[in-house]
């Protein structure tokens, strides 16, 4: 990952590694491995998330099919 200043601008660079950072999933993952996370709690935790991300298609492809059938 590279991030270029340009005119000094390190606000801005900041902003944007951030913005990087937290797209890729680094943050979330440095979090998680900050503290020993049992077996059962991972699993559980790891079906809410992949529960979440049906969730959020199922309502995605929803909104698609609402948006064609009007147009």
């Amino acid at each position: 990952m590279e991030i270029r200043v340009i005119g000094n601008d390190i606000e801005g660079a900041i902003k944007l590694l951030k913005r990087k950072i937290q797209r890729d999933g680094l943050m979330k993952e440095l979090k998680e491995k900050r503290f020993y996370e049992k077996p059962s709690v991972k699993t559980k935790r790891k079906q809410r998330e992949a529960q979440k991300r049906r969730r959020k298609s199922l309502k995605l492809r929803n909104q698609v099919r609402t948006v064609s059938r009007t147009t």
